[in-house]
């Protein structure tokens, strides 16, 4: 069996049920585990990669351009995915902005003899992450490994989840999915924010990541505000907040008066934005953080206060 995935939560999904040693190509941003970067890159970006200030509206600018003219955010080796010669290819219809779509896929698979099997993973609740892992396991021959996995997931959930009151109304969370503009999170965010016993009332479960006018954030009046942009590790998000902190809204927000360490930066590169098995360790800092049960963090969790 040779696999290909062009989606850093497919390959996190495959690594965990036991299927690395299978993976023969991966995207540009497949990077965990470490052990994988070994594996040949098949995809590149062509927005830029965040960096310093004002970078947020600068790549926003250049990915609605190149969506409006109808072409892809990313480039794929096409000679270098033939030469694999992968019988299944990992990939995702979700969002048009985290990595290469779908018809790109089917149309170079439908050149290549024989043509693999393409898995097209697009996950709207942490169920359907869990159910993600039983689907590439039956795609990769790893079942075993899979029914193991989402058992262990669903263990990790559910022990977090005991330790939220349901009886009282948590914060309202502003969590930035975006800078600027502004995104709040959507598809399984909403979920994990309301299951950690907080408030999510600018986003509903399921629904997709949408931009915030200034009056709804205030109106909203968010007690806690995670900063978690899509694709973004710590040190460029910290390159960044001047730009967030210079909007005439922020500093009215409850969050920012309400003393210190209501506001976070997360690593929004490795974590709530990656609809894999580190879903679970997102939740458990998430509900850690809500109720104030610093046990539940996992070790090492990417999180600075702002």
């Amino acid at each position: 069996m040779r696999v290909v995935s062009l989606l850093p939560s497919a390959t996190e999904i495959l690594c965990r049920i036991g299927g690395e040693r299978l993976l023969v190509g991966r995207s540009h941003e497949c990077d965990w585990p470490a052990s994988v970067l070994d594996r040949p890159v098949l995809t590149a970006r062509r927005t830029p990669a965040p960096v310093g200030v004002g970078a947020s509206a600068e790549i926003d600018c250049a990915v609605r351009e190149t969506l409006t003219g109808g072409a892809s955010l990313y480039t794929l080796d096409v000679e270098g995915l033939r030469d694999l010669q992968p019988d299944v290819i990992l990939t995702q219809d979700l969002c048009a902005v985290c990595s290469i779509d779908l018809a790109t896929v089917r149309g170079v698979a439908a050149t290549m003899h024989p043509a693999p099997v393409i898995v097209s993973l697009n996950p709207k609740s942490i169920w359907d992450v869990l159910d993600d892992c039983l689907k590439v396991g039956a795609a990769v021959g790893c079942t075993d490994g899979a029914e193991r996995a989402m058992v262990e997931l669903r263990e990790g959930w559910w022990t977090a989840v005991d330790f939220v009151n349901p009886y009282i109304e948590g914060p309202e969370v502003l969590f930035l999915e975006w800078m600027d503009p502004p995104f709040c999170g959507g598809h399984w965010t909403p979920e994990l924010v309301h299951a950690a016993g907080a408030r999510h009332s600018l986003n509903v479960a399921g629904a997709k990541s949408r931009q915030l006018a200034p009056e709804e954030i205030l109106t909203a009046a968010p007690e806690r505000i995670i900063i978690c942009p899509c694709g973004y590790g710590i040190p460029a998000i910290r390159a960044e907040l001047a730009t967030l902190r210079a909007q005439r809204w922020w500093p009215l927000l409850p969050a920012n008066l309400q003393g210190e360490g209501r506001v976070v930066l997360v690593d929004g590169n490795q974590m709530f934005n990656r609809p894999g098995p580190r879903l679970v360790d997102a939740f458990r800092w998430l509900t850690g953080w809500i109720n104030d049960r610093p046990e539940l963090i996992p070790p090492g969790f990417p999180v600075e206060v702002a």
